[in-house]
């Protein structure tokens, strides 16, 4: 039977469709129609995701999954569409649902070819990730998976810079590769475990019952690890992000950044962590060392990167590796602060990502070197983008702060030596970001092209207030956000642990 409120994520998941098929059902010209429909399905979406949170249908101090709706899918294979969220995956609505029309606002001077087929692309993958996490059937959370990386192509193909035809094409290689071996992983869980079950099925909560023998473990979760370290991305599997930042339009990386690196974190602690609990204890410790690698290595290139994008895209590289640390460490404080700075840092980053944007539609440069001054000319682009740096290099009072601090304390107590090192990230960050931050708005004007420069437009205070406004609230009141992820956090960690199988 349904559970209460079980038609809401079936409902945000069909808005955004909807949206895209009434968008291109409209005349081509119509460019504003198509943003003001794109706009109208992403404001809707947002508001209806935040029914989620409403006690009457989401209750915060149960573990298990809620608003779940089982409706037999594909008979013979032993599919379900079935949806719904718990702790570790409600908040992530609500972040996807929040930067998708914030972003949809950006893209007014930076997208003025194929707007329809933007929008529809924009609304597609909006579907694709709320899918993604809220599927609770491994053959539906594979459907979703593919289905981001269709428009993402598009967004980094077509609206991209002028490599964009060689990163959007290595973003397919490199997220395809990982997809087809967990896609090979998930049919061998469905043999074993029917044979285990005495019925073939995908449903996540059956195969969370079901013990692999450890050598099966060990290759399955090998094929899930690597498609979701692809997806973070874990060094050494990053060289794909920062081509794909720095071709796609800006809302393409707002949302890659923001939402879309999220599934790799989140996947490695839905799916790989508790379906092969033994191989995960076994190779948690060499992803953590990984993870340190990716946190020093991503912020020393950041801090020689020219161009604004880029360092932006290393920084990701860095503090993703921060939320990996966390995921391994297995232990209350260090998932629930890495599941707090997958929020924390889809909000700080991507509003760093639209100030980029904001300065390069002005000067149509993102190097470092063009800028130098521009506080006396916009003074209020400029505290914007003060407010949401601060929040990305975890500013006491910020909200980067609480997640990374969190992550921090978990890491020590598996691997203080190892976590030390990592924690030097937490520096580095502030390094490379501020000297940036100095360089393109302290000084004197030296450019003439600067003199002119526009301050925030309505459409653009429309985006930064919630942005700026979201990285304060985060972190001055963690605790909302902390206390309904922490029972579904302790037993997933149960269940990694082997408690309760």
């Amino acid at each position: 039977m349904p559970s209460s409120g079980s038609f809401i994520l079936p409902l945000i998941l069909a808005l955004p469709i909807l949206g895209a098929i009434f968008v291109m059902c409209t005349p081509k010209s119509e460019t504003a129609l198509h943003r003001g429909i794109g706009m109208t399905f992403t404001v809707i979406t947002f508001l209806v995701s935040l029914l989620v949170l409403n006690r009457g249908y989401y209750n915060p101090t149960v573990a298990g999954f809620q608003l779940v709706l089982d409706v037999e899918w594909i008979p013979g294979l032993g599919a379900h569409f079935k949806t719904g969220v718990d702790g570790l995956s409600v908040f992530l609505v609500i972040l996807t649902t929040f930067l998708m029309p914030l972003t949809l606002l950006g893209t007014g001077k930076a997208i003025d070819k194929h707007v329809r087929e933007f929008i529809a692309a924009m609304l597609v993958l909006e579907t694709g990730m709320l899918g993604a996490f809220v599927a609770l059937d491994l053959f539906l959370f594979y459907v979703f998976w593919e289905v981001m990386l269709i428009p993402m192509y598009l967004l980094i193909g077509i609206w991209g810079g002028q490599r964009r035809l060689y990163a959007s094409i290595k973003f397919v290689i490199y997220t395809m590769v990982g997809s087809l071996l967990m896609l090979v992983a998930i049919f061998y869980v469905y043999v074993k475990a029917g044979a285990v079950l005495g019925s073939y099925t995908t449903d996540l909560e059956k195969l969370l019952t079901v013990s692999l023998p450890y050598g099966a473990q060990v290759w399955c979760f090998a094929a899930f690890a690597l498609a979701f370290a692809i997806k973070v991305p874990l060094f050494p599997l990053h060289t794909w992000l920062p081509d794909a930042h720095v071709e796609a339009p800006t809302a393409g990386s707002v949302i890659l950044a923001g939402v879309l690196l999220k599934m790799g974190t989140y996947g490695l602690l839905r799916f790989a962590f508790p379906l092969f609990p033994s191989a995960a204890t076994y190779f948690a410790p060499w992803i953590a060392y990984l993870a340190v690698i990716g946190i020093v290595y991503g912020a020393l290139v950041a801090m020689v990167q020219p161009d604004m994008k880029k360092l932006v895209a290393y920084s990701s590289v860095s503090h993703l590796g921060v939320v990996v640390l966390g995921l391994c460490a297995v232990n209350v404080n260090g998932v629930q602060g890495a599941v707090y700075q997958m929020l924390n840092h889809g909000v700080s980053t991507g509003g760093l990502f639209m100030v980029v944007g904001m300065l390069s539609d002005r000067r149509h440069t993102r190097l470092i070197s063009e800028y130098g001054g521009i506080k006396a000319v916009v003074p209020r682009l400029v505290a914007a983008f003060l407010l949401i740096t601060l929040a990305s290099i975890a500013m006491p009072g910020m909200n980067g702060f609480i997640g990374e601090f969190l992550i921090l304390l978990g890491a020590f107590r598996q691997w203080p030596w190892l976590t030390a090192v990592g924690a030097t990230g937490v520096i580095l960050s502030a390094v490379y970001m501020l000297w940036m931050f100095q360089r393109v708005n302290y000084g004197e004007v030296t450019n003439d092209k600067n003199r002119g420069l526009a301050d925030l437009s309505p459409r653009e205070w429309a985006m930064m207030i919630p942005t700026v406004a979201m990285c304060i609230f985060m972190g001055i009141a963690p605790a909302i956000f902390l206390r309904p992820m922490e029972p579904s956090i302790k037993k997933t960690i149960d269940l990694i642990h082997g408690v309760g199988r």
